[in-house]
């Protein structure tokens, strides 16, 4: 199993994000050093969906109705795409030669009620993967967090808090992880300290459906139109005014709430907003939202991954609504950015199957730590090592070797 002994296992991590752009893929080979996860990244991919399979998951998500028999065909046809994303993981990052698949799926629905997560919904059926590659499968990696009366996110935070726990303890400082994907999330990592992570509010959600109403393109690509508009107050005003904002956490969102019907209630009665206004505004909601989080807390460096670290009119808001604290990216502490929930995913599915909890309860606001998942069989049984003993601690990114 693996090259590293009995807890050394090759893993595809496997995610799509809120953004619904396609699949992140990271192959990783991960072992325990007395406490300590070493992760050696072999490789990322950006797998697009098929347009047609993208268009139906847009149509599928809230405000919009979806029925039994279309969800039916998206679980298949997330599952099956998955499974191609899967094969060229473990055909060109891992040389042939991996262990195991961890698919955190595609979010499609998250029933928050009353500050409650009741619910969360990952489409993308296991069993297509396990069936492409002959591997097992470690799936529906949110659900068992949800049930224990956590929010099932932000996931991350496992993976924030064994990996930044040496840079807190070497600035003596609060250190924060942030994830700017379709929502915004950051994980907050001090000495001593529980890890506290939870979900900002909007990331690329709001900005990306602004930019295809505008350009008809998926993004504002390079920030353009932000950098070319200016902040409107009284539509910024209105945006923060929003509840999900001042409420404590741990809590999480989606696009079930930051999605068009929300824009349009936010713009109803305003007098008419430029294109490039309504970008920089966006962009400025979700760089003071972060910001103010990160003040709370009293952070002094944030490593940002994710999507938006590409928008160059983001980060200059970030530098800018940060200060003092320093922004750094994940690839300049060794973990590449564009593929770190994809081994974030692997690392879940490494942590499963040496059944090691895969939460932070402090984070996700669970009774207790669990181990994640349910696991499908590949083309042979399920042979499991014995549990590893002891704590895991701590998170060490390795450089491939060669």
């Amino acid at each position: 199993m693996g090259k590293n002994g009995g807890h050394g296992l090759r893993v595809i991590g496997l995610i799509s994000g809120t953004s619904i752009d396609g699949i992140d893929v990271a192959a990783a080979d991960l072992h325990a050093e007395d406490g300590t996860v070493v992760l050696t990244p072999l490789g990322e991919l950006d797998v697009p969906y098929p347009e047609p399979l993208r268009e139906a998951l847009l149509a599928a998500l809230p405000p919009n109705p979806c029925t039994a028999g279309e969800l039916t065909r998206l679980d298949t046809g997330v599952g099956q795409a998955f499974a191609d994303a899967a094969r060229r993981g473990a055909g060109e990052l891992a040389a042939g030669r991996a262990d195991l698949v961890a698919s955190l799926g595609q979010t499609v629905f998250h029933w928050v009620s009353g500050g409650h997560v009741r619910g969360t919904l990952q489409l993308g059926q296991p069993a297509w993967i396990a069936e492409a590659t002959g591997l097992p499968v470690c799936a529906d990696l949110r659900a068992r967090d949800v049930a224990a009366g956590g929010h099932g996110a932000p996931l991350a935070s496992t993976l924030d808090g064994l990996w930044l726990r040496g840079l807190a303890e070497d600035t003596g400082r609060p250190v924060a992880a942030l994830n700017l994907g379709g929502i915004a999330n950051i994980t907050v990592v001090a000495e001593g300290e529980p890890v506290i992570a939870y979900d900002t509010g909007p990331a690329n959600a709001l900005l990306d459906l602004a930019a295809h109403r505008v350009t008809g393109q998926r993004s504002d690509v390079d920030g353009r139109l932000a950098r070319g508009g200016s902040v409107r107050a009284d539509l910024l005003g209105r945006l923060l005014a929003d509840p999900y904002f001042a409420a404590a956490p741990p809590k999480s969102t989606g696009k079930e709430h930051f999605n068009a019907a929300y824009l349009d209630a936010a713009l109803a009665g305003l007098d008419p907003v430029d294109p490039g206004d309504l970008l920089a505004t966006l962009t400025e909601l979700t760089a003071v939202t972060v910001a103010e989080e990160c003040r709370r807390h009293g952070v002094t460096v944030v490593i940002a991954s994710g999507g938006g670290v590409a928008n160059p009119a983001l980060m200059t808001a970030l530098v800018r609504t940060l200060a003092p604290a320093v922004l750094k990216t994940s690839d300049d502490l060794g973990l590449p950015g564009a593929g770190k929930e994809a081994y974030l995913t692997a690392l879940l599915g490494w942590l499963t199957w040496c059944g090691v909890p895969g939460t932070v309860p402090s984070a996700t606001g669970a009774r207790g730590p669990r181990v994640l998942g349910a696991l499908v069989p590949g083309a042979g049984p399920l042979i499991l090592p014995a549990p590893l003993g002891g704590a895991v601690t701590r998170l060490r990114v390795a450089e491939k070797a060669g």
